[in-house]
């Protein structure tokens, strides 16, 4: 499968295609936490089969050379170098269980928590990806630990996934979905700016 991130314009609808300057002008916003909206049964449904589920590096090779060069972006956030990599490794694994591209997360993580794996919101979403709790009485896991890395990074994979199909593959709508602001486009900017920016820099 090849991973490489396309062209980010053909991802957003026509009339949200921004410039650079745009996308600079919005980094200083703050995100918001995932909706706290009624339970979706099929998003549900979807949770408990990525809980029960596990990928790994398939080409070892490919993946040595992501993580390196991702470790050396990271650096600057992330002082421990084993929490480092084991943040990249469960970016990777639970972005492509999700079929997604590991640079997005690595942005709507960058967004959303900045890689503080303890990040705790206003609204108590928790974690990297910033989980909403009441996920874990939805899918009977009291016990999960959204501070726990894999846990938190699968959860929130899974939940964008689900977002972007029921976008129809739509990224910009398909992330302000996941940042509970819907219709407007200052999160989608600042996501798709952090990853052409930091994240998928050749």
């Amino acid at each position: 499968m090849n991973w490489s991130w396309p062209n980010l314009s053909p991802l957003l609808p026509r009339s949200w295609h921004i410039s650079s300057a745009a996308v600079c002008a919005t980094l200083t916003l703050a995100a918001t936490p995932l909706s706290a909206a009624p339970v979706d049964p099929e998003l549900r449904e979807r949770l408990k089969t990525a809980i029960a589920d596990s990928q790994s590096f398939e080409d070892q090779y490919a993946a040595t050379v992501w993580l390196t060069d991702m470790a050396l972006r990271l650096e600057g956030r992330v002082a421990d170098p084993e929490e480092r990599l084991t943040i990249l490794q469960h970016v990777h694994a639970e972005a492509l269980r999700a079929e997604l591209h590991p640079e997005l997360v690595l942005a709507v993580i960058d967004v959303e928590s900045a890689f503080d794996r303890f990040a705790i919101s206003v609204a108590g979403a928790r974690g990297l990806m910033q989980v909403m709790p009441f996920w874990l009485d939805e899918l009977d896991e009291p016990e999960a630990n959204l501070f726990d890395i894999q846990t938190n990074l699968r959860m929130g994979c899974t939940i964008l996934r689900y977002y972007l199909d029921m976008e129809n593959g739509e990224l910009a709508p398909a992330l302000a979905r996941y940042n509970g602001s819907v219709g407007k486009r200052w999160y989608p900017e600042r996501v798709l700016g952090r990853l052409s920016s930091r994240w998928f820099r050749s």
